[in-house]
């Protein structure tokens, strides 16, 4: 399909729990994702899962979850004075969601703020990056990263970036505020994470999100995640749904997050405790080919590597969206046209598609379905439902 890299999520000894972002022992692997009858040893196992990965082109990132660990963490014990208590208990992570205050039970925090051992915290998780850029990982998803100090991530990226100049750190900062985003990506990140996976195609805060952090660092859109209820089950099936969200989160962001399934149009969501092999599920639906071309346009494009300026345009048509983008790198621009509606088909009328980008050259035609090989004026075009047109030109 054209990815370059593979993202899973933490694959070490978890506590009582079970979950995969519950960790009791760093340098030691999940028994369930380990061959016991295999002559190699786990960490040959992983190393060569990663290599493996590689002869296919693909780079593999792993979560770095080093805002808290395992509540039943032999680390707690150990030392004690990494973590946060209040009243002689250990401090739970929270969150506020939907639904109020979010605790997790089975997590300890640590206290980079307070530890009477910052150095000792910090050789302790340098130690995990190492380890882990050591068995083959080029990237790092850093887990909840806003909830860590700015300044203890510029002085862990930029170390191991010194050892390691190829190392990629990627910010989660979903559910944060805007001013936290902008924080976290200013300590050295190279991509965070944009919330696109819940714009509506209307309100004016995605454009806001995206302006904050554009100059800084660059984003990744997902239409789901190992997070979210599948897509394919929100929308009750409608392939041309996932199609739209799909091309959309490819060509607004300098990255895309595709989680695996997506393509084979699964609808049950993901746990990162109960999740087995046996959950593949089997289906009629098939847009790998679909998801190839989005993937090609992206990667003969710069302008779709970058989060570029971006402006949304007017139109007579409000369930039509046009977006044109601008390169910073390159003197290429770009136009979407997409039909918001995944439902019913929608008509588009426009004097020339030239008065929506400042080039004076001629827009050629890269769309992933019935691109056309010459762009009338004026230009008339009924979307099929979900529909999405992707324009180019040059700057003269």
């Amino acid at each position: 399909m054209g990815f370059n890299w593979i993202f899973v999520n933490p694959i070490q000894v978890t506590g009582m729990s079970g979950s995969l972002y519950s960790i009791a022992d760093y340098f030691s692997f999940h028994p369930m994702l380990i061959d016991s009858g295999s002559a190699f040893s786990a960490e040959v196992q992983v190393k060569d899962m990663v290599t493996s990965a590689g002869r296919h082109g693909l780079d593999v990132m792993i979560d770095l979850v080093i805002n808290h660990c395992a509540a039943d963490s032999p680390l707690v014990r150990a030392h004690p004075e990494w973590f946060s208590w209040s009243k002689g208990k250990v401090v739970h992570p929270f969150c506020y969601g939907d639904n109020g205050k979010v605790v997790w039970y089975d997590l300890a925090k640590f206290d980079y703020e307070g530890t009477r051992d910052p150095e000792g915290l910090y050789q302790f998780i340098k130690k995990i990056v190492d380890f882990l850029i050591g068995l083959g990982f080029k990237g790092f998803r850093c887990d909840a990263a806003y909830q860590l100090p700015g300044k203890f991530w510029k002085r862990l990226i930029s170390e191991s970036r010194e050892k390691h100049p190829h190392a990629l750190f990627i910010a989660e900062t979903l559910g944060c505020t805007a001013d936290q985003t902008r924080a976290t990506a200013r300590a050295g990140f190279h991509y965070v994470f944009n919330s696109s996976k819940w714009w509506d195609f209307k309100g004016h805060w995605l454009m806001a999100q995206y302006d904050l952090t554009r100059d800084i660092a660059g984003s990744i859109s997902f239409p789901d995640n190992h997070d979210t209820a599948r897509l394919m089950h929100d929308l009750k099936g409608n392939i041309d749904g996932i199609k739209q969200r799909y091309l959309f989160s490819s060509i607004y962001s300098a990255g895309v997050m595709m989680l695996m399934g997506y393509e084979f149009g699964f609808t049950k969501g993901t746990n990162v405790v109960n999740t087995r092999p046996d959950d593949w599920e089997q289906t009629d639906t098939d847009i790998t080919s679909f998801i190839r071309k989005v993937n090609d346009i992206k990667r003969n494009y710069t302008i779709f590597q970058e989060d570029a300026p971006t402006e949304l345009l007017q139109n007579d048509n409000p369930n039509i969206l046009v977006m044109w983008k601008g390169s910073t790198v390159t003197n290429d621009e770009a136009l979407i046209i997409m039909n918001k509606d995944i439902h019913e088909g929608q008509r588009f009328y426009a004097e020339s598609l030239g008065d929506y980008v400042l080039s004076g050259a001629p827009l050629k035609d890269i769309s992933p379905e019935y691109p056309m090989e010459f762009i009338p004026e004026p230009f008339h075009y009924e979307l099929h439902p979900g529909q999405g047109l992707v324009y180019v030109t040059k700057r003269v």
